[in-house]
């Protein structure tokens, strides 16, 4: 109890010295279809009333649907969720340079993601290397990147093998997003064809992947597991169940890059209608900063699911944020200070915002949509 105090002290502490700053958001969005999106977008965001500029194209790619930001917050990274790029079956991944002074976007480099149908990137830790999800061919690639933000060689590609249970989306492996340990000694890739947690020893400095003994955490059978949040404290971590409308809980082991159960949790209200279950799916999970919640998106229900954290780590459901300006909630994300919510509509082409109220845990809707063509993805970089 009283570590856990201690650490909600400085985290506290660290937030309301960043209440007052500004930030760039970055947005990823969807090309495809009917979408009138050109690419990577760009707002300002000001931390101390909420407001949200209109977004600005920044960057023209090709459906860059999920995007990174280098821990110095000078690079930015999206894939280009496509099948094909230059000739080759495999999806795209793009580098960035940032201009944090006008939330502009300037092209460093190109590179392909291993095989067809990325759905995910993110870096280390250290800034060494990147880490791409192939959800359409069940694989990983690791990629070096230079000390100028590029993308440097490719070092590390594995393909899963295997399935589960749900006949419609396990017959194969469907790698769906993948993190790496705060100490930067693992990486965890998020399965959902399998409903396993796929672990890899990594040498940030090599970009290697080497699978660790053991090599997998399992989920229960039918989860379909998507994406994954560290608690602050990197002892705790959580999964949402795209498949079945839950998101487990785990102790983590940094020693052993091994995870526990603790429990598992529905995303959805207990009264929730048949008609609504059978539709939904879930899609991102963020841990606040704070330490003390959970948050998971309900696509369907059209919600932000929230969880109390208690002293062991485990979950206990709270509220649902519900607004008729949320439609297909892709992504969310929580700005630095941890007081503000912005939600993707994927099928709203808009922004909506919560104010998150972390005393009472509850957040408020703003009912204040800011328009954008298929947002799917939401990072922030603080302004200089």
């Amino acid at each position: 109890m009283f570590r856990l105090t201690l650490m909600t002290l400085a985290m506290s502490t660290a937030l309301a010295a960043a209440a007052d700053k500004k930030y760039w958001v970055f947005f990823g969005t969807g090309t495809t279809g009917k979408s009138k999106s050109q690419g990577l977008y760009s707002s300002e965001f000001d931390a101390t009333t909420g407001k949200l500029s209109e977004p600005k194209p920044v960057a023209k790619v090709k459906n860059p649907t999920f995007i990174a930001i280098h821990p110095n917050s000078k690079f930015l990274y999206c894939i280009g969720e496509v099948d094909t790029i230059g000739g080759k079956k495999a999806g795209g991944v793009h580098a960035f340079s940032i201009d944090a002074s006008n939330g502009t976007l300037t092209k460093l480099n190109d590179s392909d993601s291993g095989s067809p149908g990325p759905a995910h990137v993110n870096v280390d830790p250290s800034g060494q290397c990147l880490i791409v999800s192939n959800y359409g061919s069940g694989s990983v690639k690791c990629l070096k990147l230079d000390d100028d933000g590029s993308i440097g060689k490719d070092s590390s590609f594995h393909q899963h093998t295997g399935s589960s249970v749900n006949p419609a989306r396990q017959k194969e492996p469907h790698v769906h997003s993948g993190h790496v340990s705060p100490d930067g000694r693992f990486a965890v890739l998020v399965d959902l064809g399998l409903d396993k947690l796929m672990v890899y020893k990594l040498d940030p400095k090599t970009a290697k992947l080497t699978p660790n003994d053991p090599a997998f955490f399992a989920t229960h059978p039918g989860a379909g597991p998507r994406h994954f949040a560290w608690h602050p404290n990197g002892k705790w971590a959580y999964t949402n169940g795209e498949l079945d409308a839950t998101v487990t809980a785990m102790s983590y082991d940094p020693k052993a890059g091994t995870f526990t159960k603790l429990n598992v949790c529905p995303t959805l209200p207990a009264d929730v209608a048949d008609d609504v279950k059978a539709k939904n799916s879930t899609a991102e999970i963020v841990a606040h900063p704070d330490g003390k919640t959970v948050f998971v998106s309900n696509r369907g229900h059209n919600s932000i699911a929230t969880f109390q954290v208690s002293e062991d780590g485990s979950l206990t459901p709270g509220p649902h944020l519900m607004s008729p300006d949320i439609k297909t909630p892709r992504n969310f994300n929580l700005d630095p200070t941890g007081q503000w919510i912005l939600i993707a509509n994927q099928d709203g082409d808009s922004i909506a915002k919560f104010k998150w109220n972390a005393a009472a845990g509850t957040g408020e809707d703003m009912h204040e949509l800011v328009r954008i063509p298929k947002p799917m993805c939401i990072r922030f970089v603080e302004r200089k």
